[in-house]
């Protein structure tokens, strides 16, 4: 199952690409994130992380953070509807998860995702600029916007939308970066 309707990218590279330091960095001043639930030792935003190897989906993430708390989770774009199920899964454990993913409403997983999580945060005003998996650097050409998925680490009442401008996030994540290097 893909998810990379017009995507350039060459197939063994299209899971690898990296968030954004700052749209993390802003994120994490809000969440306070324990656990990056997929990453790899040399991309890894939380000091404690699982990688692809430990496998996300069948590790309990309670074992790597203090409860309640927020794991961060970047998933393979290639099939994002068990990571959703994880999220879902987890928050019943007091895990809350922000997951970045594309902005599209039509996919089956999303619907599922707003049946169990609190927030859809759509960005807006221009698509992020992701970590090339080969050069290391911000590429542009991001073919849709995306948005978060947000499930709280304790009880659901409802789903919210809401917005949010990639500037306003990359700008305050810049100067926090830039603050946290000067100190």
């Amino acid at each position: 199952m893909t998810d990379y309707t017009g995507s350039n990218t060459p197939a063994d590279q299209r899971d690898l690409w990296r968030t954004p330091p700052a749209l993390f960095t802003a994120l994490d001043a809000e969440f306070c994130f324990q656990l990056d639930a997929a990453a790899a030792p040399h991309n890894a935003l939380c000091r404690k992380f699982i990688t692809a190897e430990q496998n996300t989906l069948e590790t309990p993430w309670a074992d790597h953070l203090t409860i309640p708390g927020y794991a961060w989770l970047n998933p393979p774009y290639s099939d994002i509807t068990p990571f959703v199920k994880k999220a879902a899964a987890e928050s019943k454990n007091q895990i809350g998860t922000v997951m970045l993913v594309p902005a599209d409403t039509s996919v089956g997983w999303f619907r599922e995702a707003i049946e169990t999580a609190s927030e859809v945060r759509f960005i807006t005003a221009g698509r992020l600029a992701f970590i090339n998996p080969v050069t290391g650097k911000p590429t542009s050409g991001n073919n849709k916007g995306s948005m978060l998925i947000i499930w709280r680490p304790f009880p659901r009442t409802h789903c919210e939308s809401t917005f949010v401008e990639r500037d306003v996030l990359m700008t305050f994540g810049a100067k926090l970066i830039a603050r946290r290097e000067a100190a």
